[in-house]
């Protein structure tokens, strides 16, 4: 069990290193455990970040708002998470917020 946990907890610090390098992203947690928030500069790009995100359909995230900004929640629960798929979650986070610099992007 410790080894599963520990697995998660570093992929989700994976995960957020991803979001870091993304342009006008900013991870907004400290990442101990397997959650990530980020923003990705103001609550309309934020918002079309995740609405691409859910559209791709390669992974699965949800919006929240956190100290009054609109982000995106993910959570890095499963036990059958794996770098391949954590890899492939990434690219498919990036493309989006490459995407959603502007309105008509």
């Amino acid at each position: 069990m410790a080894d599963l946990v520990e697995r998660l907890c570093w992929r989700a610090c994976a995960f957020a290193a991803g979001i870091a390098e993304i342009e006008g992203a900013t991870v907004l947690d400290d990442v101990v455990f397997t959650q990530v928030c980020a923003e990705f500069g103001d609550d309309e790009r934020a918002d079309r970040v995740l609405a691409r995100l859910l559209d791709d359909g390669t992974a699965w995230i949800s919006g929240s708002t956190w100290r009054g900004r609109r982000v995106m929640r993910s959570s890095v629960s499963n036990w059958s998470t794996t770098d391949d798929r954590r890899r492939r979650d990434g690219h498919a986070r990036r493309r989006p917020a490459r995407r959603s610099r502007s309105p008509t992007a």
